[in-house]
């Protein structure tokens, strides 16, 4: 598989068409219509359109495809019930895998294409949403070959035969918010981001009793994933004032509610707040992309097989500090928060101690040998990390560019647990 982000071209084009001075000529806004609440999926008679209402509206085969994983196959079968009793005939394909192998992908794809929805619902976390949007469009595009070349110039086409409604059973990726899909190629080891415009979800659902039965460290990764995409989703040049507002909001909740989901797992308020969360981070970042947090967190996660929102967390202080010699929008993170002081070093400095501790309240550590990888692995796979964390899409949406020297001195700078001050 090729990659579309190793293009050059593609790389120099959307530094520049997410620049501040591009979004002052045309800046778009996209999300999918957002249902909120233990009752999104209500059959009865309701003061406004239902759920089944809208997909009434949409649906003329009334044909629904669920794509869910083995675990989330129990949250599917509710939204299965309310559809099937208004009398869509629906089908549970329920394979889906964690990190979203592409053979995965082709797989459900097949499965779809026999079915032939007019709607696809992915129920599950972020990867079974992943994995539906990766199918829908092998469904929708069979001429495409190669997902590995899906990106973010020119829109797909999809939306000829089905559309497509996101019920997360986590609270983290944003996936049902955003125009993003990550993939896991097998034969090369590498997480494949591709982007397209069409890929936003039409609806999604955010019922906070299908998070309620994640086990405390999924709650903590997921949980730091959503904090790592509205951080980076504000630093990143791509943002606007839209996208601010979301991932300040979003930063402000995880905060108060992180530590409480992840104590008592069973605290419906806590679950609701980090529903909404994780989606106002999806509609910060998936605007505008994130930035270092992911790109080195993608290569630390890949390589060593760590949870995805446990890599991407652990480097949001460092990121920070790298960011910081050319941006002071930590500030309006401060603010969010109420860390107060006159000192712009001291605040910093609070920020960071901040986010350290709402790792270590949540059990993950604050740097990377905190994960028990080997220094001597860590350093034979040195060169491998650099490239990979240089070459994703992320990284060139830093505020602050970095290079090959930098970018090694910032993964032993993140595996001691040693500032970044350079």
């Amino acid at each position: 598989m090729t990659y579309w982000f190793q293009d050059p071209a593609i790389k120099a084009i959307l530094p520049l068409a997410t620049s501040t001075a591009i979004k002052g000529l045309v800046t778009f806004f996209n999300s999918p219509a957002l249902v909120i609440g233990a009752n999104s999926l209500a059959e009865g008679i309701m003061p406004q359109p239902s759920i089944v209402d809208i997909f009434n509206e949409r649906c003329t085969t009334k044909r629904g495809f669920f794509v869910t994983d083995a675990f989330s196959e129990r949250f599917a079968k509710k939204a299965v019930r309310t559809l099937e009793g208004a009398g869509f005939t629906t089908l549970v394909w329920n394979k889906a895998l964690p990190e979203v192998p592409v053979e995965t992908v082709h797989e459900c794809a097949q499965e779809m294409t026999r079915f032939e929805p007019d709607m696809i619902f992915a129920v599950g976390g972020g990867s079974v949403i992943d994995t539906a949007k990766a199918a829908w469009i092998l469904y929708e595009r069979p001429d495409i070959t190669d997902l590995g070349q899906v990106n973010p110039l020119g829109l797909l086409g999809l939306r000829k035969k089905a559309g497509l409604a996101a019920i997360p059973t986590t609270s983290g990726t944003g996936s049902e918010c955003t125009m993003v899909a990550v993939l896991h190629d097998t034969k090369t080891g590498r997480k494949v981001p591709i982007a397209n415009g069409d890929l936003y979800p039409d609806i999604a659902i955010l019922d906070p009793e299908f998070t309620m039965s994640m086990p405390p460290a999924l709650t903590a990764g997921t949980g730091l994933d959503a904090l790592a995409h509205a951080v980076d989703g504000i630093m990143t040049p791509a943002s606007n004032d839209i996208t601010d507002a979301l991932g300040l909001r979003a930063i402000r909740l995880i905060f108060a509610y992180l530590p409480r989901a992840y104590t008592n797992g069973r605290d419906r308020e806590a679950r609701l707040r980090m529903l909404i969360a994780s989606s106002m981070a999806g509609m910060c970042f998936g605007q505008n992309s994130c930035a270092l947090t992911h790109g080195f967190g993608h290569a630390v996660g890949g390589t060593f097989g760590v949870h995805h929102g446990v890599s991407v967390g652990i480097f949001i202080p460092y990121a920070m500090q790298f960011y910081r010699p050319v941006t002071d929008k930590h500030l309006e993170i401060c603010e969010a928060l109420g860390i107060r002081g006159r000192d712009p070093d001291r605040l910093f400095s609070r920020l960071v101690s901040a986010v350290r501790r709402l790792l270590r309240a949540t059990g993950v550590p604050t740097d990377l040998k905190g994960l028990a990888i080997e220094k001597a692995a860590f350093e034979a796979k040195m060169d491998e990390l650099v490239e990979v964390a240089l070459e994703d899409i992320d990284t060139f949406f830093s505020p602050r560019p970095i290079t090959r020297d930098q970018a090694r001195k910032l993964l032993v700078c993140a595996y001691e647990g040693r500032d970044v001050d350079f």
